[in-house]
C-alpha cells in the first residue's frame, strides 16, 4: 500500500485576472478549487494513474473539511486527522496580459506535539504499508526531527520511505536514511554547500551527497532539463521532453507519484525515473492548480523511452 503524508494541506485556489493593479478592484475569472499539499498530490496523481494510496493528512476548520470532502469526491482513501487551528488555503493567479503566474502561499496552522504523536502513530498502525511519501512544507510547530523520526521508523519496519523535502528537514531524513529522496536543484546547492552549480558539476556534488547520506537513491529533479538518478551504481541524467509549459504548479509531485507508482509496479528505478519525469512534464502543460493528464504522461514516457539520447551515462564525470 502507498500511504502519503500532508502535514502541511491547504485548499488550492486558482483564478486569472486581465492585469494585477495595486489599489484596484480586479474582475476574476471562475475560480478552480482543489485539495493541495505536497503528498495530497502524490495521492491525487497515484489515482489519475489508475493506482491507489491513503492520503494521511491534518485537517482543522472547514477548509480542513473541504480537503477531506474534494479527495473523497475522487474516491481518494483519507485518513483526516482532526487539529485544533485551521487547515490553509493557498491561492494562484494568472495574468492573463504577461501569461505571468503568482504563488500565495500561507504558513499553515500551528501543530502541538499531541497532533504530530497521533499522526504518527496513525501511519504506523497501519497493516501493509509498502511506501511511505512525504511531501510538502512542515508546519509551525512541527521541526525537522520529526520527519527525521518517521524516516527512522519506517526503516526499521521495512517500510519504503519517499522523501521530497527541503532544508533542516531534508538533511536530517539524509543522514538517517531514507529509501529515496528527491531534491531540486537548489536543494541539492544546499546539501552541498554551494551557492551556484554549472551543468557540469551536478553529477560530481550529486555523488558526494548521496555518499555522505544514509539513502538508496537520490532523484536530484531539474526542471525543464529532466532528472538525475543517482545510487551506489553511479549517476545518470534523463532528459525531458521539450513542451510549452504553462505552469510548475504539482510538477513536482507529480513526478514523485510517477515514480511510487512505477516503483509500486515492481519497475526498475531507471523506468520509474524516467515516468516520474513524464508526469512531471504532463503537469506542466496544465493551468491553474490541476495536475496533469495520464494520457499525456503515457505520450511523454514513450518518448522518452524511444530515444536512447534522453539518457545520459554520468560517471565519466564523478
Amino acid at each position: 500500500m502507498i500511504v502519503t503524508l500532508t502535514l502541511n494541506p491547504a485548499l488550492d485556489k486558482s483564478t486569472g485576472v486581465a492585469q494585477l493593479m495595486p489599489e484596484k478592484k480586479m474582475r476574476c475569472s471562475d475560480v478552480l478549487i482543489e485539495a493541495g499539499g505536497g503528498g495530497i498530490n502524490v495521492s491525487k496523481a497515484v489515482k489519475e494513474l489508475g493506482g491507489e494510496s491513503l492520503a494521511v493528512f491534518f485537517a482543522g476548520g472547514l477548509n480542513g473539511e473541504t480537503v477531506t470532502q474534494l479527495l473523497k469526491e475522487k474516491d481518494i482513501a483519507v485518513k483526516a486527522i482532526p487539529i485544533k487551528g485551521d487547515t490553509r488555503e493557498n491561492f494562484v493567479v494568472n495574468e492573463t496580459a504577461t501569461a505571468r503566474q503568482y504563488r500565495f502561499v500561507m504558513p499553515g496552522p500551528s501543530i502541538c506535539k499531541d497532533e504530530l504523536k497521533t499522526i504518527e502513530e496513525t501511519i504506523f498502525g497501519l497493516p501493509q504499508i509498502s511506501f511511505l511519501v512525504c511531501s510538502g512544507s512542515l508546519p509551525p510547530g512541527a521541526d525537522a526531527s520529526f520527519l527525521g523520526r518517521l524516516a527512522l521508523i519506517a526503516k526499521k519496519k521495512g517500510v519504503k520511505f519517499i522523501a521530497d523535502s527541503s532544508g533542516a528537514a531534508l538533511e536530517t531524513i539524509m543522514k538517517n536514511g531514507a529509501y529515496l529522496v528527491k531534491p531540486n536543484l537548489t536543494e541539492l546547492c544546499f546539501l552541498a554547500g554551494k551557492e551556484y552549480l554549472e551543468p557540469s558539476e551536478i553529477a560530481t556534488f550529486a555523488k558526494a551527497v548521496f555518499h555522505q547520506s544514509n539513502c538508496e537513491a537520490i532523484i536530484v529533479s531539474m526542471g525543464p532539463s529532466g532528472a538525475m538518478l543517482v545510487t551506489k551504481d553511479g549517476a545518470k541524467e534523463f532528459h525531458a521532453p521539450t513542451v510549452k509549459r504553462q505552469t510548475t504548479v504539482g510538477a513536482g509531485d507529480s513526478m514523485v507519484a510517477g515514480i511510487v507508482w512505477m516503483l509500486g509496479k515492481e519497475e526498475s528505478l531507471e523506468n520509474a525515473v524516467q515516468f516520474g519525469i513524464a508526469c512531471g512534464t504532463a503537469a506542466t502543460v496544465n493551468k491553474g492548480t490541476q495536475l496533469f493528464k495520464k494520457a499525456d504522461a503515457l505520450k511523454f514516457y514513450e518518448w522518452m523511452k524511444q530515444n536512447s539520447a534522453a539518457i545520459h551515462d554520468c560517471n565519466e564525470a564523478l
